[in-house]
């Protein structure tokens, strides 16, 4: 039986934390079991908030050996940069064509985006950033995207131009779905917002044992628990939100030890710095054998952007068939 298709991305930031871990790539590492997955690196997306271009390349690289390292199959998924496969510009500039600028104007993630960045301009590509992302994935005639609850109205208005381009030209493109995931959202360090590298929140999944454990020092704890003895709240603290991730074996007792003031915030710290460099030592393994050897990297990127022309150009020439401008 054929698999599903999947297409999923991520802009490239450069290396990345523990929170694109939880949130993304340890449901990728699961899905390339099951799908036919591609997996973009969104650098056209990069322009819609930040001009400056000078790190693309090297923070794609980075985040490659990231995404090879925590356990992406090169066998099993394409990778590839987006601004490599000419096609995206094009489709985009179609179903452009097919959305009216009212409809991108009521999408929620746009206006969440411009609140959390203070954008006081919204330039046009900010605004239909959905269509490109519409482009991206009904290229690949993706039919199945994982987002989290906050992405279905990318996914909707996705749905909404394939219907548009099928009804008005024949069918070309499948609805994708929306592939609910329960995204774990990991607290930055700071506890007050989750894992960002401009906030400097993060732990880094190239982050050594002992850049760990200096890192998780600083990580907020109980505010109420002052010293040892005094009983705790685990509920409200940041390390015990990682323990529940990285060491959920230890979770009853840390969880009693707390309450009771039998275990200090100093103890809890180590333990959980401990529990999250042993996870991080295969991928700290997998990357410094990587770095060591870029020429396999990018490869990688060059099959994957091979195999997405492929797959782009077959689905472009549908696309002007129906048209009749082939």
């Amino acid at each position: 039986m054929r698999k599903k298709r999947i297409l999923s991305g991520m802009r490239p930031t450069g290396k990345l934390h523990l929170g694109h871990y939880a949130g993304a790539l340890e449901n990728w590492v699961k899905l390339q079991e099951e799908y036919e997955n591609y997996h973009l690196i969104a650098d056209y997306h990069v322009l819609t908030t930040d001009l400056d271009t000078s790190r693309i390349y090297q923070d794609t690289v980075d985040m490659v050996i990231d995404w090879l390292a925590i356990g992406l199959d090169p066998q099993k998924v394409k990778i590839f940069r987006q601004s490599q496969v000419k096609e995206h510009s094009e489709l985009f500039l179609i179903f452009s064509m097919l959305i009216t600028a009212n409809r991108l104007e009521r999408n929620p993630s746009l206006k969440d985006q411009i609140r959390d960045l203070n954008i006081q301009q919204t330039v046009y590509g900010h605004l239909g950033y959905p269509v490109l992302q519409a482009a991206d994935i009904l290229l690949y005639k993706g039919e199945a995207v994982p987002v989290g609850e906050d992405q279905v109205p990318h996914v909707e208005i996705t749905r909404e131009i394939a219907r548009k381009f099928n009804n008005q030209y024949g069918d070309v493109f499948p609805e994708p779905d929306p592939l609910l995931t329960v995204f774990a959202r990991l607290a930055g360090l700071d506890g007050v917002a989750k894992m960002s590298k401009s906030l400097g929140n993060t732990i880094l999944l190239s982050d050594n044992s002992e850049i760990v454990k200096q890192k998780m020092r600083k990580a907020v704890t109980d505010p109420q628990k002052l010293r040892k003895n005094d009983p705790g709240h685990p509920e409200v603290c940041v390390v015990f939100s990682y323990h529940k991730k990285f060491n959920p074996a230890e979770v009853e007792v840390i969880d009693t030890d707390c309450r009771s003031g039998a275990l200090g915030c100093v103890d809890c710290k180590l333990n959980c710095s401990s529990k999250i460099s042993t996870f991080l030592e295969p991928v700290l393994q997998k990357r410094s054998e990587l770095e060591n050897n870029l020429s396999l990297v990018l490869d990688v990127i060059s099959e994957g952007e091979k195999a997405a022309r492929l797959t782009a150009g077959a689905t472009m020439q549908e696309v002007r068939t129906n048209m009749k401008m082939g």
